[in-house]
């Protein structure tokens, strides 16, 4: 399996060359050169396979360059219910990705029974084994950069830690996470984890994070690799759960089935847009964004107009409070054909500071090929969507799953099946799920007064240079 950029760089590498690249050279994303196809007959002999088997089948689709034995090791490594022990009361730890039904039809997918209670552990995980295997193949070591809003960075350091050969600079908006959320980062003492408090927004950290993977010299000089979703890795993680879900939802694969994901970056949901390339009987991809809604203006209007940071409002969906989706270039590659000449155009504009719009071009009528629909949520309807999921189900939900439920709501189609993909768990976002219920939501004892530990980071404002000092402060 071969993966191209985006901007259409002519080296067309494979998946271990990608894993620690994170940016193609010309500053686009890597998607495989064509996708791989699932046949009827996969679907039946996956239909059921337990989670860990079902990942080497789909993993195997597009990693060609680890033998079929290593990667059978890593993914029954990663996929556990030792991992992903923290699933609600009476589940079964041993099902991963275990399916909550509503009502008849509409469903949540729980992605968040994993170290750090968020959807990012099910690839995040992955990555970080990953990593580690190929790095001891290499005798190589690596500098890891992300940005996150939330959830990305404690999932990519409860992966990485303590992982020989790899550092972690995380970048994170001061100030902007919610206190669970930033003990869970900032608490951990692991010598090869750094946490760095931008002054500012997310946006602000992604775009010191791209503005690192484009200067050439720096990057390989200090040997900068990536985690958000940039990384073709993740994605391809993701992708395993859109085929879980699937499964659990239906009977036979002559159904089809709609999921609904709050997005902010673009990476889970990007993930189902590739499940439903390679033949899973997706009907409807439902994208739902909280009061930040550059996406669903886009998939409204075809105008994608990404905010500046005075713009990006501070939610209770924190993890979506994000203007600029780094991960929607590899839709738009597909939207436009896979033209790269397209897409540089369009990011020429974008990384400029602007936006597109494609109307009364041919690939606006595309967007209905692709099964895609729209919503928004705000701070007032999280807090019905919560209430009225425990009181009608007895299911706490967090914010942002909250913000998919509404929105599926309002998009599903009589008799349509539909899996909202739950993202996090409750105790999150406990300041909302309060107000919200008047309780406090359960807490893995695992968690207890993760608040009052210690915690340690650098603050710093945003700025490109002083950050590419600090990391060469610790690479030497």
């Amino acid at each position: 399996m071969r993966y191209v950029s985006t901007r259409g760089h002519a080296d067309k590498p494979e998946f271990c060359d990608i894993l620690l690249g994170g940016l193609a050279p010309d500053g686009g994303l890597y998607l495989p050169e064509t996708y791989p196809q699932v046949t009827p007959a996969e679907l039946s002999e996956w239909r059921d396979l337990p989670y860990h088997v079902l990942a080497l089948r789909v993993l195997q689709k597009f990693i060609t360059d680890i033998p079929a034995c290593d990667l059978k090791a890593i993914a029954d490594r990663t996929y556990t219910a030792r991992v992903y022990r923290h699933c609600r009361p009476g589940r079964d730890p041993a099902d991963i990705t275990p399916l909550t039904t509503l009502e008849p039809g509409f469903h949540l997918l729980e992605l968040s029974n994993g170290p750090t209670l968020a959807f990012k552990d099910m690839a995040m995980q992955l990555l970080g084994n990953l990593f580690e295997y190929v790095l001891a193949k290499r005798g190589e070591t690596i500098n890891i950069l992300g940005a996150t809003s939330g959830d990305t960075g404690s999932a990519a350091e409860y992966a990485m830690r303590g992982k020989h050969g790899v550092r972690v600079f995380m970048l994170s908006p001061d100030g902007k996470m919610s206190a669970f959320q930033r003990a869970q980062m900032y608490s951990l003492q692991d010598e090869n984890i750094h946490n760095i408090a931008i002054r500012g927004m997310f946006d602000d950290c992604q775009d010191i994070v791209k503005a690192v993977s484009n200067d050439a010299a720096f990057k390989a000089r200090y040997k900068i690799g990536a985690v958000n979703s940039i990384n073709w890795a993740r994605v391809a993680a993701q992708v395993i759960y859109y085929f879980k879900g699937y499964f659990e939802a239906t009977q036979s694969n002559g159904e089809q089935v709609s999921f609904c994901v709050p997005s902010g970056n673009f990476g889970n949901i990007c993930a189902g847009h590739i499940a439903r390339m390679m033949g899973l009987p997706i009907n409807r991809l439902v994208l739902a964004t909280n009061e930040n809604d550059v996406l669903d203006e886009f998939f409204s209007t075809g105008i994608y107009r990404p905010r500046q940071a005075a713009e990006t409002f501070v939610t209770s969906s924190p993890s979506m409070d994000i203007s600029k989706a780094s991960n929607f270039e590899r839709f738009v590659f597909d939207l436009v054909g896979r033209d790269p000449v397209v897409v540089r155009e369009l990011w020429t504009k974008v990384d400029a500071g602007g936006g597109f719009d494609l109307n009364g071009t041919p690939f606006v009528a595309r967007l209905a090929e692709f099964g895609f629909v729209s919503g928004r949520s705000t701070h007032a309807d999280r807090l019905a969507t919560i209430r009225d999921v425990w009181t009608r189900h007895g299911t706490m939900i967090d914010t942002h799953t909250a913000d998919a439920v509404k929105v599926a709501r309002e998009h599903r189609e009589p008799g349509e099946a539909m899996v909202v993909l739950e993202t996090a768990q409750p105790v999150k976002f406990a300041e909302t799920i309060q107000e919200a219920l008047g309780r406090e939501p359960l807490r893995p004892a695992d968690f207890v007064g993760i608040e009052e530990l210690p915690q340690r980071g650098e603050v710093m404002a945003a700025d490109l240079d002083a950050v590419k000092t600090y990391i060469v402060k610790f690479c030497v």
